[in-house]
């Protein structure tokens, strides 16, 4: 049985911790990573924490000359937060008949905001015979997947809080500027209100996917945005934020059904939580019959949380049906501790 062949298109952060994650897990082969500028030439090792050893050498090349059709089973793709900007790419690999999983934020339920892209991409997957699937930690599991199957529970349900307290200090330099990490006050009031700072990019798609779950309506969904400031100076791996400026971002989200509020989200993030005395944690808490108080604290790290999340999904995403899926209409994740290629169907081997 051949080993299952994956593509990275992106080795930041986020793609440098899938890919050493990967070299860690038996049956799956790094076939190529796509990048651009500078590491374009350079060996992926240059920048994983692993050593080569006797693995043959990845060189980084263009997206075009790595991503070619059937090239790989499935190319992670760690370049973008929002569906309008990853589209192009997402369309450029399933048109050369590869499975795609996206740690885009929107393409966790791209149906919530961008609803035409969605369907375009599904016409896309289905047309060339292939899957695509946008995942993470959140939006994908904590903040909306947990809760829906905490309501598993729930003869009935009048109303839901999702909170998640969490650190930033595991993300890279694009997450630090969309929560405006270091700026001073002004400045982040001004970015609320030019657009210009993004905060937590996934409430809509968090709420959809929890109310068309279990069969609510949304009519509305609103967001408010505020910064966290710091009175001591804080330096994370890819972000600083001096006393007297702005840490990090505290959101909230409203879902209206039928104009009553019902789903509700809380989430406050900052780099270094910990140096001022903030504890992190997840938490479900659902208004019904029964009543559910689900905490766990400390937070899921972001960091590792979302690099398992797209690793742990390649099995699935690749024995899917043609066409797009979010976590609703795939098997529920679940950590790869054997061979990768054991969860792989019999029909998808045959059919893909």
């Amino acid at each position: 049985m051949k080993n299952v062949k994956v593509i990275i298109w992106g080795l930041g952060a986020m793609g440098s911790g899938m890919a050493e994650m990967l070299l860690k897990k038996k049956g799956v082969d790094i076939v190529g990573v796509a990048g651009r500028g500078s590491k374009v030439g350079k060996s992926m090792y240059d920048f994983l924490s692993v050593e080569r050893g006797d693995r043959p050498d990845v060189i980084i090349g263009s997206p075009e000359d790595v991503i070619t059709e059937k090239a790989a089973d499935v190319v992670l793709c760690c370049t973008d937060s929002f569906t309008k900007t990853a589209f192009d790419r997402l369309k450029f690999v399933l048109e050369k008949k590869i499975n795609v999983i996206s740690s885009a934020e929107e393409m966790a339920y791209p149906q919530a905001q961008s609803p035409e892209l969605a369907e375009k991409l599904d016409e896309i997957a289905k047309a060339n015979g292939v899957s695509i699937l946008g995942t993470g930690i959140n939006p994908g599991l904590i903040m909306d997947l947990l809760v829906v199957i905490m309501t598993g529970c729930c003869e009935e349900v009048e109303h839901i809080v999702s909170r998640r307290v969490n650190s930033l200090s595991p993300f890279g330099p694009a997450v630090m500027e969309e929560q405006g990490i270091g700026i001073t006050k002004e400045e982040f009031i001004d970015g609320v209100r030019t657009g210009k700072l993004s905060g937590h990019v996934g409430f809509h798609e968090s709420i959809q996917m929890i109310a068309d779950a279990i069969g609510w309506k949304v009519d509305k969904v609103t967001q408010s945005m505020d910064p966290i400031m710091t009175d001591v100076d804080r330096k994370s791996p890819y972000g600083f934020a001096k006393a007297g400026n702005v840490a990090g971002c505290a959101m909230k989200g409203f879902g209206y059904v039928d104009g009553e509020l019902k789903i509700e989200m809380d989430h406050p993030q900052q780099i270094e939580p910990e140096q001022v005395g903030v504890k992190t944690g997840d938490y479900v808490i659902i208004k019904g019959t029964p009543n559910i108080n689900m905490v766990n604290s400390p937070e899921v790290p972001g960091g590792i949380g979302t690099i398992a999340m797209c690793v742990n999904m390649i099995p699935h995403i690749i024995n899917a049906r043609p066409g797009l899926h979010t976590m609703l209409t795939l098997p529920v994740p679940r950590a790869i501790m054997g061979d990768l290629r054991e969860m792989i169907s019999e029909e998808a081997k045959i059919v893909k």
